[in-house]
């Protein structure tokens, strides 16, 4: 699976850049940055992401229903991870059911981030969804 592209979602610009610098030079993947849930949503459809990483609790617009609306645009395909400090087990199940790819746990670990984003696609992949899907 070859990821090119991440949207990365996250209210608070320290996570964005953390990522930003581990993702990019670990694994030379461009990173696209949005504060908002309806940032996210705006940029989505000018840079088509192989992955996106989102922020659960964010002012405006919480990142499940900007996924809720990514959906509802046409890019139910796109994986996306959610990235939240309450990772309780029926919640990693509910996100999932809801079609999210998988859940990251903050804080993260960066030296481990990118090798967790790729475990929960090749995860994604194994549930029968395709791979950096554009539409």
């Amino acid at each position: 699976m070859k990821v090119d592209k991440v949207l990365l979602v996250d209210d608070d610009a320290s996570i964005r850049r953390i990522a930003e610098i581990v993702l990019s030079k670990l694994k030379n993947w461009k990173i696209i940055q949005a504060e908002s849930g309806t940032k996210a949503l705006e940029i989505l459809k000018e840079e088509k992401p192989d992955v996106v990483l989102m922020d659960v609790m964010m002012p405006k617009m919480d990142g499940v229903t900007a996924f809720n609306k990514m959906k509802e645009s046409g890019y139910e395909m796109t994986p996306v991870i959610f990235m939240t400090a309450k990772v309780q087990n029926r919640e990693v199940a509910a996100y999932k059911e809801m079609g999210a790819a998988g859940v990251i746990t903050k804080p993260f670990a960066p030296a481990e981030l990118p090798g967790q984003i790729e475990r929960i696609l090749e995860e994604w992949a194994g549930r029968g969804n395709p791979l950096c899907f554009k539409p």
